[in-house]
């Protein structure tokens, strides 16, 4: 069988898309707008030895199997129509092994994976325990410590990798960060002499905006490259009264009596078992009547395994996991005189940032390439175009909950209703 036939076989039906292969061999129509082209040994090879996304990840990162009629900074229409295409059908037992001849036995033998991909989890047992402090610094470097300059080029001049919210649809990129900022600020009721502790801060966007605010902001994150970045940020805009960033775990922050604390973006990373322990650290940083607003990527439900897949898990967030927002709401219910006053999800948002951080992908593609190399740039797209699909089709979503830390009698001064403008 040709490369041709056995895609066709495992496909089972008509093909929309084109499929081009390295032995010569076609399928589907020749007019189709997008295809696969496998061009190498190797990349049949990644396909056979990990069947699904990872093996399909190998190939494209690696540069073995190309998306025909998408630029690679965004293959969000190619992925659509990949998805509408590629459902796999069983073989017979007869057809499996008619594959496994004309294949060879050369194919089934594992190889080295792209140089991107980091190690599976039980080989991670040897960097420490799962959420150990130094497990999270290996995986927080592997994906933040990719280089500031090509997160400038993707990110845009809000330096910032979390779900923006768009006050309305035809507004900025950058707009709808500082307008995540700026709902932030108002649901956590900061006022000038507060104190906020931004734990994952990230390159400080949170911080900064606090601080121009007049408000005494220490931002933490496991990722040096951020902590200068962000460093360089603060005393570039003169904000040194105000703002710190320190290269630190948020759990060696001695101080406490915060008026505010602040999580955008890190729950992805702490560990389902670790919730209790993390919500009651933000607890007892705060004063009695302080407040707190958790903002993470949440699945859309809370009966799925919270381990990520294998794609995700190998190339773009080592150890992360994911859970429903029921699940967070309960968890940050558990822990005592710490009340939930409010939530929201912001899917849509996040679908809309993702599609603006691939148009920046698109945009500065080559000086990407040339600070990363192909392969990541080519990951990075597909990473950032698959994760707008599954936020369009709630795959996931993106909740923000807001708590406050009760007094000793169970009491709070918040106002009756909603104190911010949406």
């Amino acid at each position: 069988m040709t490369l041709a036939e056995i895609f066709q076989t495992l496909i089972g039906h008509e093909l929309a898309i084109r499929f081009t292969a390295y032995d010569g061999s076609t399928a589907g129509p020749e007019d189709a707008r997008y295809g696969l082209n496998l061009k190498t040994p190797r990349g049949t090879t990644y396909l056979v030895t990990s069947p699904g996304d990872l093996g399909l990840a190998r190939a494209y990162i690696a540069g073995d199997l190309e998306l025909v009629g998408a630029h690679p900074g965004d293959p969000y229409d190619m992925l659509q129509a990949l998805a509408a295409d590629l459902k796999f059908t069983k073989p017979s037992p007869l057809q499996l092994a008619r594959i496994a001849r004309s294949l060879g036995t050369e194919h089934f033998k594992p190889i080295a994976p792209p140089p991107q991909e980091t190690l599976p989890r039980w080989r991670r047992f040897a960097e420490g325990l799962r959420h150990s402090r130094e497990r999270d610094a290996e995986a927080i470097h592997y994906h933040y410590d990719v280089s500031n300059r090509f997160y400038e080029l993707v990110l845009g001049e809000s330096m910032t990798y979390t779900c923006a919210v768009y006050p309305h649809a035809d507004a900025t990129l950058d707009e709808a960060q500082e307008n995540k900022y700026r709902l932030i600020f108002d649901k956590l009721a900061l006022e000038p002499g507060d104190r906020l502790l931004d734990i994952g801060c990230g390159w400080g966007g949170m911080v900064r905006y606090a601080a121009r605010r007049g408000v005494h902001a220490l931002g933490v994150t496991l990722s040096r490259e951020q902590a200068d970045w962000a460093e360089q940020a603060i005393a570039s805009e003169g904000l040194g009264e105000f703002a710190e960033i320190r290269h630190s775990d948020y759990r060696d922050v001695t101080e406490s009596g915060f008026d505010a604390i602040s999580s955008i973006g890190l729950t992805e990373h702490i560990g389902l078992a670790n919730y209790p322990k993390y919500f009651a650290f933000m607890r007892d940083k705060i004063r009695p009547g302080g407040m707190i607003l958790n903002h993470s990527i949440t699945r859309a439900d809370n009966r799925q395994r919270s381990k990520a897949g294998p794609f995700i898990d190998r190339y773009v967030f080592p150890d992360g996991e994911l859970t429903g927002s029921g699940t967070i709401l309960a968890r940050m219910q558990d822990v005592p005189r710490l009340e939930v006053m409010h939530e929201e999800n912001f899917r849509t948002h996040y679908a809309m940032t993702l599609r603006d951080w691939n148009a920046n992908l698109v945009a500065n593609w080559d000086e990407a390439v040339a600070e990363v190399d192909e392969g990541t740039a080519r990951l990075w797209g597909l990473y950032m175009a698959g994760c707008r699909i599954g936020f369009e089709r709630n795959i996931v979503q993106l909740h923000h909950v807001l708590g406050t830390r009760l007094h000793l009698d169970q009491e709070h001064t918040l106002p009756l209703r909603p104190w911010w403008d949406a």
